[in-house]
This record gives C-alpha cells, sequence and structure tokens, in this order.
C-alpha cells in the first residue's frame, strides 16, 4: 500500500485502520468553486482489471465537509471517491466522479452510524453502493470511468476546513469484482 499526501498521524491496529487529517486536506476539480485541490489522503494499491473495495466507515463528522470512503484514481484529473461527506449539517452519501471536472451528488446518510460502501469497477462501469449493516447494499451511483492498465484503488478522508478529522475504516477487502445484479 502507499500513500498519496500522507497524514500526521495513521495507524492500523489489526484489522482497523485509523486517520487523522491534516489542515485543510481535500480532492476537487474546478466545478462551482473555481479551484482544485488535490491534497486530501489516500491510501491505495495499485490493481489491474476488475475489482471490487468494499470497506465499513466509522467518524465522528462535524466540520463542513468533514469526510471519509473508499477512492479510484487514475491521475489528478481522473478519480472517483464515495463515502459519508458532512454537508448542511448534516452526514451525507456522497459520490464524486471527476473527468477533468468534479462532479457531486449527495444524499442524507440513513443512520448516525457505521456506513458500508462498496465500490465495484467492471470494464470502464463503476457501481458504488452503501449499507446499513454490511449485508444489504443499495445503488448510490453507477459512473463511467475510464479504462487503464493500472488504477489506484483505497482508502481516503479530507478534511477542506480544518485539521484534526478522525475516521476509521474497518473489514476493509480488495478482489474479484463481485457480479451482482445492477439492483440487488
Amino acid at each position: 500500500m502507499h500513500w498519496l499526501n500522507e497524514p500526521p498521524h495513521w495507524q492500523i491496529n489489526q484489522d482497523r485502520f485509523r486517520v487523522v487529517t491534516g489542515a485543510k486536506t481535500d480532492f476537487w476539480r474546478v466545478t462551482h468553486y473555481g479551484f482544485i485541490r488535490d491534497n486530501g489522503h489516500f491510501y491505495y494499491e495499485d490493481r489491474t482489471g476488475d475489482f471490487t473495495i468494499q470497506v465499513k466507515i466509522e467518524a465522528k463528522y462535524e466540520a463542513l465537509y468533514d469526510q471519509a470512503g473508499v477512492m479510484i484514481r487514475l491521475d489528478a484529473a481522473n478519480w472517483i471517491k464515495t463515502g459519508v461527506e458532512y454537508t448542511d449539517g448534516i452526514p451525507h452519501l456522497s459520490a464524486v466522479v471527476t473527468r477533468e471536472f468534479s462532479d457531486w451528488s449527495v444524499l442524507p446518510a440513513p443512520s448516525l452510524g457505521a456506513v458500508w460502501f462498496r465500490l465495484t469497477k467492471i470494464s470502464n462501469a463503476i457501481r458504488i453502493q452503501y449499507s446499513e449493516d454490511g449485508v444489504s447494499f443499495r445503488m448510490l451511483r453507477l459512473a463511467y470511468f475510464p479504462s487503464a492498465a493500472t488504477t489506484h484503488v483505497g482508502l481516503m478522508c479530507c478534511s477542506p476546513e480544518r485539521a484534526g478529522f478522525e475516521a476509521e475504516f474497518s473489514a476493509c477487502s480488495i478482489g474479484e469484482p463481485i457480479m451482482t445484479a445492477l439492483h440487488e
């Protein structure tokens, strides 16, 4: 595993991965705000072909845009991040698809507890799913993503308005694509 923008504090303890963010970190490109941010924390491995990444995320979202989730990335202009993001005073399920410009969609989070995310890549299609129990998953987003020989796949977290946001990831797996019907 490798870091893009290693955070000031992180630790792995058995199957739990805890991260404390640095100040004013984010991944974003141009849309609405007019700026580019590429300094969020991303812990990844390189994958070839199709895959699924799945993880359980727990955090205390307090400041605007606090976020934790999974990410796939080809380069600074082509990536997808999905997870929980704090906006409008509550946590939201969030997906940002970026191909030169970022495209953001949100949905109020079903609970304030743990949320599982599953991202599956099959050819140039990305299916993003979420779950409240780690068993039953619902689709959040279906998106196009350019095919490449190698894709960076892993965990991300950011805190655009502060430092010190703490996120915990557990039950993380990256492996063969989970082939299920588009709508389970």
